[in-house]
């Protein structure tokens, strides 16, 4: 019989020493640029073994030296930081209404776009859009910029071929889908490593990166696009899940205006402002254009969001009464000022919900907005290969 429990093995000379440059790497990406001394007191490791391998960093050219701080006592100290043009990254987002495409540097920096609209996504005009774009990308590059592009990372919904009846597509114009890895597909025209995350979490990962919400240590992220989704945050690191799916929300059990029982997704997605302006003979199109404008149809704009607020709040509430989430982070693919009414709305609407024996969270604002599937993607295949797959807080050991 096999045996169930997992096993543990030591690790080589070679294995911690990746591993503490990992960790070195990721204190530095998240808390900026830091003196070897103070590196070595918040990850307890010796001031020479620091000294060792930010050494090799900056000879790999993966950090670099900041101006000497003097006027202290003792010997001056030379901040290192991260070296935006150590790494470069390709995101790419699969989503039901367009795919996006960025370069990233190794900071987050955006350094190219592309995007393709579409009503429903077609594999052919996908992948061929996709080739073409990081063909005229890389060909912009330098020869030692395009060295340095260490991957792929690919955020798509998963089982995009059940969504048809969702985003009003021939059933059989998705069934392509079905049998489809992206990463085969990608790896016929390209050699970088290709990561594929659902699209959701990878706009998570993007928040907790890059955004305003890593202060909190769990925490639950909506993101309101065509449809809804969103990512769980525990103890500082993005939880994926075991099969990859972990906070996907669109499912959760709501409720519409009217009183009928629905699916989060059918409630508070922007596919429901869509499918009212279609209804009214507005040009629905306005809604994914950027920049995004939505003051043309604002009338139509303040009821959804009434009732997407009202749907979110009950949501926020359900989640944490299984994980005591700190904060509620919202984000979407939708202007910055109506997101900020979206977040106030909710902000008010949580308390008058009954609650008794849970602990209300912080309802707070996500910062990244429509880039988030694209630039969460880009972020994996630095996680996978450069970065320990965490942000949490670093301190000195007791």
């Amino acid at each position: 019989m096999t045996d169930p429990r997992p096993h543990t093995t030591g690790a080589s000379q070679s294995e911690l020493r990746a591993y503490n440059e990992r960790l070195l790497l990721s204190l530095l990406h998240q808390d900026g640029a830091l003196p070897g001394s103070e590196m070595a007191r918040r990850t307890g490791l010796s001031s020479q073994t620091v000294s060792v391998i930010l050494r090799k960093l900056e000879q790999d050219g993966l950090v670099q030296r900041g101006e000497s701080q003097k006027g202290r006592v003792g010997k001056p100290s030379v901040p290192m930081s991260i070296n935006p043009e150590g790494l470069f990254s390709f995101g790419i987002k699969i989503g039901r209404r367009s795919t996006d495409l960025m370069l990233t540097d190794f900071c987050g920096g955006v350094r190219a776009e592309r995007r393709l609209r579409y009503p429903y996504p077609q594999p052919t005009e996908v992948f061929d859009f996709i080739k073409t774009s990081i063909d005229e990308i890389s060909a912009d590059l330098s020869a030692k910029q395009r060295a340095r592009i260490c991957g792929i990372g690919v955020a798509t919904p998963f089982d995009l071929w059940r969504w048809h009846e969702q985003i009003g597509a021939p059933k059989a114009s998705l069934t392509a889908w079905r049998a489809l890895d992206p990463a085969t597909e990608i790896a016929r025209f390209s050699s970088l490593k290709v990561f594929v995350i659902n699209d959701a979490t990878a706009a998570c990962r993007a928040e907790h990166m890059f955004g305003s919400s890593r202060r909190w240590r769990d925490s639950v992220y909506f993101f309101i696009a065509s449809f809804i989704g969103g990512g769980v945050v525990l103890n500082h690191s993005v939880y994926e899940g075991g099969m990859g799916n972990a906070g996907a929300l669109g499912p959760l059990p709501s409720q519409r205006a009217d009183g009928r029982i629905c699916r989060l997704l059918d409630s508070a997605s922007i596919r429901e402002l869509e499918r009212q302006l279609n209804e009214a003979d507005i040009d629905s199109s306005a809604l994914w254009q950027q920049p995004q404008d939505w003051s043309p149809f604002a009338s139509l704009v303040d009821q959804w969001l009434e009732e997407t607020a009202c749907a979110l709040a009950r949501a926020a509430l359900t989640t944490c009464a299984i994980i005591d989430f700190q904060a509620v982070v919202i984000d979407g693919a939708m202007p910055a000022p109506v997101r900020s009414r979206l977040v106030e709305r909710i902000r008010r609407e949580l308390p008058t919900l009954d609650s008794r024996g849970l602990i209300l969270p912080q309802v707070e604002e996500g910062q990244i907005g429509a880039n988030a599937s694209a630039l969460g993607a880009a972020a994996k295949p630095l996680i996978a290969q450069y970065l320990l797959d965490t942000h949490a807080g670093f301190a000195a050991p007791n």
